[in-house]
């Protein structure tokens, strides 16, 4: 059965969050520049200690939440990384014509741990719909020959 749409739909689907997840190691790079770098700190920490609004314990809790940026940054990453992997396990099963069932499960996963309302996962939403209800076509193995016609299509009296 052609499920050229499913297919479609998942490819631009890995291309989109392997763009995204590029882009994460791009900005995870420059957050660790920026981080280990101390005047880049003082600045920070200077220009919200002249914030009249925030108390330096504000100030203090923003410099933390900094610093355990990263580790959150690296579980986006990862679980991106877990959706490519889902997401190509998926297109595999629709390619060979194997499971359609499995590839929508996958896609779904997929979905949810590329980020629930990308638009990544919303296509892989949509290909995992697809999946599930896309019948395969019925085939009559029996071939209904009549012997009462001749070659040229005329029926003998």
């Amino acid at each position: 059965m052609k499920r050229t749409a499913e297919k479609v739909l998942s490819v631009i689907a890995v291309i989109l969050t392997a763009i995204g997840t590029i882009m994460g190691f791009l900005v995870m790079a420059v957050f660790n520049l920026l981080r280990n770098d101390p005047t880049f700190k003082q600045q920070i920490e200077m220009d919200l200690l002249a914030d009249p609004a925030l108390s330096p314990a504000d100030v203090d809790m923003v410099l933390s939440l900094l610093n355990s940026a990263g580790g959150f940054l690296w579980i986006v990453i990862i679980l991106t990384i877990i959706s490519i992997i889902l997401n190509i396990i998926g297109i595999v099963n629709i390619w060979k014509d194997k499971n359609a069932k499995l590839a929508g499960i996958m896609f779904i996963i997929a979905g949810l741990l590329a980020g629930i309302l990308s638009i990544p996962s919303i296509l892989l939403y949509i290909a995992a719909i697809l999946c599930f209800t896309k019948k395969q076509p019925l085939q009559d193995d029996l071939q209904f020959e009549d012997q009462s016609y001749n070659s040229d299509g005329m029926r003998s009296l």
